[in-house]
């Protein structure tokens, strides 16, 4: 069991929620690029839209959630508890769809937006675990 100080958890969650956040928009951005500019803004934009409905209304609650069952940790605590275990087979469900969406034929066009909302509401969370990294120090 690797252990590290408690607020190593929140930075840990802070950098890989927001590594793919970063990552899902930049392959929505690079399925874009090929479209017409007016195109390609329109959904890019709309999944922008979407992100932050999707961050105000579901990842902002789990990100504090999960900030909170951190700082209930012991102060020194097992490296894997940044998230709940059961995140854990979310992530690999989650992934697993990604992959058989994008060989299963949907268009990139389709999927852009969808990722741009994920990814972008990915990001958004993850400053609430960058914040409070930072005033724990």
């Amino acid at each position: 069991m690797p252990a590290v100080r408690r607020r190593w958890l929140l930075a840990t969650s802070g950098i890989l929620w927001s590594a793919v956040g970063v990552i899902l928009c930049a392959l929505a951005a690079q399925w874009l690029r090929p479209m017409a500019t007016g195109w390609a803004l329109g959904l890019g934009a709309g999944g922008a839209g979407l992100a932050v409905v999707a961050y105000r209304f579901l990842f902002v609650k789990i990100a504090r959630k999960n900030i909170a069952r951190i700082e209930q940790r012991p102060d020194v605590t097992c490296f894997f508890a940044f998230q709940p275990w059961r995140s854990y087979g979310l992530m690999v469900f989650m992934m697993a769809l990604g992959v058989t969406l994008r060989h299963a034929g949907v268009s990139k066009y389709c999927l852009a937006p969808i990722y741009t909302a994920i990814g972008g509401a990915l990001f958004l969370a993850s400053l609430r675990y960058h914040v409070r990294f930072w005033r724990t120090s």
